[in-house]
């Protein structure tokens, strides 16, 4: 059996889980890749104790590996995009095909990684970079290769989804779960990229370029984070029969385009779902995409997102896919973002202000006779139709109740328009709490 070379840079959480599951499960992967892959050299800057290298060559300069002439495959297991695009575009100068699990990276500055790969006639692997376990990508790109994908949306970062999930079962505010998750290990000691949508936003710009075949857009994603979200709003979503789900959407919106190829709207959210869809159900640190295409219909894609064994067992499938293609042309292989390089479409992203959804509205209104009235009266002179209202008994002492509206459809400037003359209302304390409603069925 010939052998595959392979350099793992990084020995952190995932790193350590590549060493691990490749060791244990050597016989099977070894089978289904038709070769032998071996972990010829490491790059990590200090060891792990929770892998047991062996005799495994270590080097502490990362770029010892890029350099490395008898290693076929360089996986990059660091984070980050400075240090770890130098290395990548190292490695494929040197003619080594590339895994990575580094979402940042790819979405960021995928497009040059994926040009100068395709120059070199080498490939570059990431499915690993969304939704840890997950098999998404190669649903996308291999998959679904026959559909027409008209919409994806997905919980692809278990940090919101954790707090969400105890915010509702719990009753607890955004600030403690936060805490608990910080000590759980589930968020950075800055919680930034998790709970304001960045980590989300890298994960959906790839999905989107998979599933529409257009060039990688990161600047163009609409990101909202969840800080702002208030046990209320768990409670009256539920009410309603919805859930709140921290949701990445991308979605053709042809109707609202100018441009002749239609539009995609690329948006990371707060999102109300009918609680009995399945992906309402999807709760704590689980990830899940679903998925639109004409022919199949939709379909959903569950599982770990993160975490040392399920990540790194969408590393090593990369693996295992560049091993088997190794002595295959460049041409014959499967192209990096699912469409030949050189049909992928420079297709229009819409602005937030363009998108057409639903909408839960949230105001503080004076208790008192003709302001429900007004208050549907400047959305109907909008052309908004109102699904549902919720109006709350006051409390001892206080003379504004909560008033919860749920709309039809309506594009985002329009409704945006309407909460403005809203805001104005004498009527009205404090700032309207909006947040979008899709039924995703």
């Amino acid at each position: 059996m010939n052998s595959v070379k392979i350099g793992i840079c990084g020995l952190g959480t995932v790193g350590s889980g590549a060493v691990n599951v490749l060791g244990r499960n050597a016989d099977e992967i070894n089978a289904r890749a038709g070769c032998e892959i071996v972990i010829s050299q490491i790059g990590a800057r200090r060891d792990n104790p929770a892998c047991d290298l062996g005799d495994i060559s270590v080097s502490r300069d990362i770029f010892d590996v890029a350099e490395n002439p008898e290693i076929d495959i360089l996986v990059e297991l660091i984070g980050g995009t400075t240090v770890a695009k130098e290395l990548v575009l190292k490695a494929i100068a040197n003619g080594k095909h590339v895994v990575t699990a580094n979402k940042a990276l790819i979405a960021e500055f995928g497009n040059e990684i994926f040009a100068a790969a395709t120059e070199k006639g080498v490939t570059v692997a990431y499915e690993a970079a969304v939704a840890g376990g997950i098999p998404i990508i190669k649903a996308l790109r291999e998959g679904l290769s026959a559909n027409h994908i008209e919409w994806l949306a997905g919980i692809i970062n278990g940090t919101g989804n954790f707090i969400l999930t105890e915010m509702r079962d719990k009753g607890r505010d955004f600030a403690d779960v936060l805490k608990e998750a910080q000590e759980l290990g589930y968020a950075e000691a800055d919680p930034t990229f998790d709970v304001e949508g960045i980590d989300a936003a890298h994960k959906l710009v790839i999905l989107a370029s998979l599933a529409f075949g257009m060039p990688l857009q990161f600047d163009k994603v609409f990101t909202e984070g969840i800080s702002k979200i208030a046990p209320q709003d768990v409670t009256y979503a539920q009410e309603l029969g919805y859930r709140i789900k921290h949701l990445g959407i991308a979605s053709r919106s042809s109707e609202n385009s100018d441009t002749s190829n239609g539009g995609i709207a690329l948006r990371v959210h707060p999102t109300l779902i009918p609680e009995k869809r399945l992906i309402a159900n999807v709760d704590g640190v689980m990830n899940a995409v679903l998925v639109n295409g004409d022919a199949v219909g939709p379909t959903l894609y569950y599982g770990p997102g993160a975490g040392a064994e399920p990540t790194a067992s969408s590393v090593i499938a990369d693996v295992v896919d560049l091993a088997r293609t190794l002595t295959a042309a460049p041409e014959h292989r499967v192209p990096h973002l699912g469409f030949q390089a050189d049909k992928l479409n420079d297709l229009d992203i819409l602005p937030i202000s363009e998108v057409e959804t639903a909408y839960y509205l949230r105001l503080s209104a004076l208790d008192a006779p003709g302001v429900l009235s007004k208050v549907t009266q400047i959305l109907s002179d909008a052309k908004i139709s109102v699904e549902a209202v919720i109006q709350k008994e006051p409390g001892a002492g206080e003379d504004h109740v909560p008033l919860i509206i749920l709309t039809d459809r309506v594009i985002e400037k329009s409704l945006d328009s309407a909460v403005t003359q809203i805001q104005q209302m004498d009527s009205i304390e404090g700032e309207i709490t909006k947040i979008r409603v899709e039924s995703l069925g």
